[in-house]
């Protein structure tokens, strides 16, 4: 899976890219909003293509996280065929999110 560069001009953008060091999984950089959720999407397909057991989604830097952004991560998940996706040090925004919408979603392990 290659990494996507800045799908918008300007200081709105997502980069998606590999985990290092063979972890199963994607990090994200940026932002994620109307505007860069098309990149999102197609990097959420392209884990759950290739996930294993446990997929790791690392969003330390991403800013900001919109409900659809969470909402596409939440069906992503619940889609696989088993295991979970484990979120690692997301954006205060998303477990609230995924609680108000998406409680006892067990898919989704969110790691602070």
């Amino acid at each position: 899976m290659g990494g996507t560069g800045p799908v918008t001009p300007g200081r709105i953008a997502l980069e998606v890219s590999p985990l290092p060091g063979g972890r199963g999984g994607i990090r994200a950089r940026g932002e994620i909003s109307a505007l860069t959720r098309p990149s999102w999407e197609q990097a959420l397909t392209e884990l759950a293509r290739r996930h294993a057991d446990v997929s790791y989604v690392e969003l330390s830097d991403v800013v900001f996280v919109d409900v659809a952004g969470v909402s596409a991560l939440a069906v992503t998940a619940m889609n696989l065929r088993g295991g979970r996706v484990v979120v690692e040090h997301p954006p205060p925004q998303l477990p609230r999110i995924l609680e108000l919408f998406w409680p006892g979603l067990d898919r989704i392990e969110v790691a602070l």
